[in-house]
């Protein structure tokens, strides 16, 4: 097995990819200096901070690093479309299975200078804690998964405080914008560059959002997106015509002959069983080629608790929805939850310590291009690995990761660097101590 993992392959691989996005640089010095943080990112460094990153690349402070984020001169958004267009060349599905997926993710945060840092809702944290939100958009084929936008969530305060907009340096564009809104304009672009997706599929966040169901309806673009059990939504009542109820009313009345237990995917522990049924509501006519499409109410039952339910609305053609197409649908929806974990476990998507506008937006969309490398890579060596006699488990991103880490980026620190990095980090912590104990001076007196 071990001959068949073509490490230099990988090596070949990452700077093609590093080509892909030198040109976005305006000066030739970064160039080299992302390759060591895209690096960095996908290796093994405890932490993927600005300082470790820089220690893991060799370089004797942070300052080159923290350039690279911040003033170095380069376009985050055009290495975020780079980023799109290697996922869509490696995954992309032309035919059935590619999904768009939305979601949000907190990034936990102690200070209030970071931009768009509040106290808000965090699925991250479970509740509301101090923390930035970023929404995230990601593409999930039968060849892998992987994100190709991002968006920072700027609250409503912030985006109404000139001060701290100056000072973190958010772009006057910039306005207060919702979610799904946010999503929207993430999905928009994703159609504007034709990425191949059959499907868009999001949690209730975003799908009890009317405005964001009707955005996909004028696109023409099917969908299986979660909806809150008081959801209202139209139906046809044989005495009284349309009429409007709540989503979870509409499912008291489902036959039990009506209910099938199905997959929705299968989990670490095996196939991810629930009951589902799928039931047409009222969507008006408007035109005649709008009568191929139509509107459902996809609902999901536990087999332990069939009390604990969720929700969904279907928009798609009549003639091809089938209750299995959309419940292997809404199963997909895991697969970012997923990508968050292995993005922030292993590539430093929440490491950062930056706290201005750009260089959120650098720092992200490099951690996802790492993240798209790794599971790009993945997926070839799954294909592999599937024409092989021996009986394995799927190959995972952490996995390739870690043999990536070994075979590919392993390298001994050179003596002076190391001990370079220990005097500058006692350095810092020294001038840290002597303002921390200078404020606590005049603070006494």
């Amino acid at each position: 097995m071990a001959e068949s993992l073509q490490p230099s392959r990988w090596a070949i691989q990452l700077v093609e990819l590093h080509d892909r996005i030198a040109l976005r640089f305006a000066r030739p010095e970064p160039r080299p200096r992302a390759l060591d943080y895209f690096k960095a990112l996908i290796s093994t460094c405890e932490r993927k901070n600005g300082w470790q990153i820089a220690e893991a690349a060799g370089e004797r402070t942070p300052d080159g690093m923290q350039r690279l984020l911040g003033t170095s001169r380069w376009d985050a958004e055009e290495v975020r479309d780079d980023l799109r267009d290697y996922v869509v060349e490696h995954m992309g599905d032309h035919q059935h299975s590619g999904v768009l997926i939305v979601d949000e993710t907190g990034f936990l945060k102690r200070g209030e200078s970071s931009v768009g840092v509040c106290r808000q809702y965090s699925g991250t944290a479970g509740g509301v804690d101090n923390c930035q939100v970023g929404v995230f958009l990601a593409y999930t084929s039968e060849k892998g998964t992987a994100f190709i936008d991002r968006a920072l969530y700027l609250p409503r305060g912030w985006a109404n405080d000139q001060a701290r907009r100056a000072e973190t340096g958010v772009p006057e564009e910039v306005h207060f914008a919702t979610k799904p809104v946010l999503a929207q304009k993430m999905l928009e672009r994703a159609f504007e560059a034709g990425v191949p997706a059959s499907w868009v599929t999001a949690d209730a966040l975003y799908g009890s959002n009317r405005a964001f169901r009707m955005f996909l309806e004028r696109c023409e673009q099917p969908f299986v997106v979660a909806v809150k059990s008081d959801e209202s939504l139209w139906t046809l009542d044989e005495r009284h015509g349309p009429l409007q109820m709540r989503a979870d009313n509409l499912a008291e009345d489902i036959p039990p002959e009506h209910w099938c237990r199905l997959s929705a995917g299968v989990g670490s522990k095996g196939p991810r069983l629930y009951e589902w049924a799928l039931r047409p509501i009222f969507r008006l006519q408007l035109t005649e080629e709008e009568r191929y499409w139509g509107h459902w109410l996809l609902m999901q039952r536990s087999l332990e608790d069939p009390q604990q339910m969720t929700y969904y609305v279907v928009y798609a053609p009549r003639s091809s929805t089938t209750l299995e197409a959309v419940v292997k649908v809404a199963g997909t929806r895991w697969r970012i939850e997923n990508g968050f974990s292995e993005a922030k476990d292993g590539f430093g998507l929440d490491d950062y310590q930056v706290r201005r506008w750009a260089g959120w937006h650098r720092h992200i969309t490099l951690s996802l291009l790492a993240h798209a490398f790794v599971s790009v890579v993945r997926s070839s060596r799954q294909s592999l690995e599937e024409e092989a006699v021996e009986e394995l488990l799927p190959v995972t991103v952490p996995e390739v990761r870690r043999l990536m880490c070994s075979l590919l980026l392993a390298r001994l620190p050179e003596e002076g660097a190391v001990v370079g990095w220990s005097r500058w980090r006692r350095s810092h912590q020294l001038r840290a101590k002597r303002c921390h104990q200078r404020r606590n001076r005049l603070g006494c007196a």
